[in-house]
């Protein structure tokens, strides 16, 4: 078994704050699988299947800053190890829309991630969703726990749907195939040259000859093109 644990704070007052949009991840996922939430663990879980892969889906029901309690239980009741735990979580150091993958590493302030590595260590996978930077180190509070701007919906949409394309893969192992499924739906697709006709082009027509080098029934019949 798996466990993928989405980041965010509980409540309708929170859902569509950019720093929620690791729960968003996971509700999409359950949805697509019509899989039913439930309380355990201090926290919502579903379970989904893709292929033989079990997963179990955990948004935790603390807020961000004790989010480590419920994933912690979560793994002793499973008997989990770090490496069967992926983190999806926002990210201020990527471009909004962007995703990448992480295998251990720091924290980089994130609470949510602090207080995990304060009950697991650091060793779990993280799936690094962008929301992009304020500007300001004194604005990222405020800036994460607002609600993405209805000009981002687009852009959401796009990165939810890539995490659900490829959340086979990331059950399967393959990191670089979910990446790139991702990649799919969120990079803009290159416009192709306009294609040219079967065949070789057609012949450049012919200039006309100059005026003075035409005879008088030819500039006659030039009148009457």
């Amino acid at each position: 078994m798996q466990l993928w644990v989405g980041l965010g704070n509980p409540g309708a007052k929170y859902a569509g704050n950019r720093h929620n949009v690791g729960f968003m991840a996971l509700d999409r996922i359950a949805d697509d699988q019509g899989a039913a939430w439930r309380s355990k663990f201090q926290s919502q879980v579903a379970e989904v299947r893709f292929g033989s892969d079990r997963v179990l889906l955990l948004k935790p029901g603390t807020f961000m800053n004790l989010s480590g309690q419920s994933v912690g239980e979560a793994m002793r009741f499973h008997k989990l190890t770090p490496g069967n735990v992926t983190v999806f979580h926002d990210e201020l150091d990527l471009a909004p829309g962007r995703l990448k993958l992480k295998q251990g590493g720091g924290h980089a302030g994130h609470n949510g991630l602090r207080s995990i590595h304060q009950h697991i260590g650091d060793s779990y996978a993280r799936v690094r969703l962008g929301i992009g930077h304020p500007g300001h180190k004194d604005r990222v509070s405020g800036y994460v726990l607002s609600d993405f701007a209805k000009a981002e919906g687009e852009m959401l949409d796009d990165l939810l749907r890539g995490i659900l394309d490829g959340a086979p893969k990331l059950a399967a192992g393959d990191g670089a195939g979910f990446s790139n499924a991702v990649a799919l739906r969120t990079t803009p697709q290159r416009k192709s040259d306009t294609a040219s006709p079967t065949g070789p082009p057609p012949a450049p027509k012919p200039a006309d000859p100059a005026p003075e080098k035409l005879s008088p029934l030819q500039r006659l019949a030039q009148r009457f093109r």
